[in-house]
C-alpha cells in the first residue's frame, strides 16, 4: 500500500500554500504528476509551489506550449500540461529525453496523457473539488517519494500556514 497524506483546502491561497510546503521539502530531482479534473486548481498548486522557491513571475498553464520552465535558484522545474497531446509518443517532439536528463523536477498535469512514455511519479497529487474548497491527496510513488511525504508531514506539523 502506497504511503499518502490527505489535506483539505479551503481556498485557493490554502491550496497554494500547500505547494509552497511541499516546495520548501521536494529533493532537486523529482517527477510529479498532478491529477483532478478541469479547474480543479493543478496550475494553482503549481503557482504555489514556484511561489514558495521564490518564483515572482507569472505562471500560467502550459496548455497550448505543452512545458514551461522556471529557474528559481534552489532547483529547476518544468511544468508540463498534457492535456492537448495527442499521442504519448509527441513528448519526443517536445526533447523530453533532453528534459528528463536534467536535474530538475516535473510537475505534470495529465500524466495519463503520456502514459508509456512519462516516466512513473515520485509523487502524485490529486486535487479533487468539494462542496468548499478542494481535497488534495498526495500519495508516494517511489522510496524518494516516500521520503518526502515524510518530509511534508513534519514541514507542516499541524496544518496549512
Amino acid at each position: 500500500m502506497a504511503e499518502g497524506l490527505i489535506f483539505n483546502a479551503a481556498d485557493e491561497a490554502q491550496q497554494g500554500a500547500l505547494g509552497a510546503a511541499l516546495s520548501a521539502v521536494c529533493p532537486l530531482v523529482c517527477m510529479i504528476h498532478l491529477q483532478g479534473d478541469l479547474g480543479a486548481g493543478k496550475t494553482t498548486f503549481v503557482r504555489g509551489f514556484l511561489r514558495g522557491l521564490g518564483y515572482v513571475g507569472a505562471v500560467r498553464s502550459p496548455t497550448y506550449t505543452l512545458v514551461e520552465p522556471y529557474a528559481t535558484e534552489r532547483l529547476r522545474c518544468y511544468h508540463f500540461d498534457l492535456y492537448r497531446l495527442a499521442d504519448a509518443e509527441e513528448l519526443e517532439y517536445l526533447g523530453l529525453r533532453d528534459i528528463l536528463a536534467e536535474q530538475a523536477v516535473w510537475l505534470v498535469e495529465w500524466p495519463e496523457h503520456g502514459a508509456g512514455v512519462l516516466p512513473a511519479p515520485d509523487l502524485r497529487v490529486g486535487i479533487e473539488h468539494q462542496r468548499v474548497g478542494r481535497r488534495l491527496c498526495f500519495e508516494a510513488g517511489s522510496a524518494l517519494g516516500a521520503e518526502t511525504l515524510g518530509a511534508l508531514r513534519d514541514h507542516l506539523g499541524d496544518g496549512i500556514n
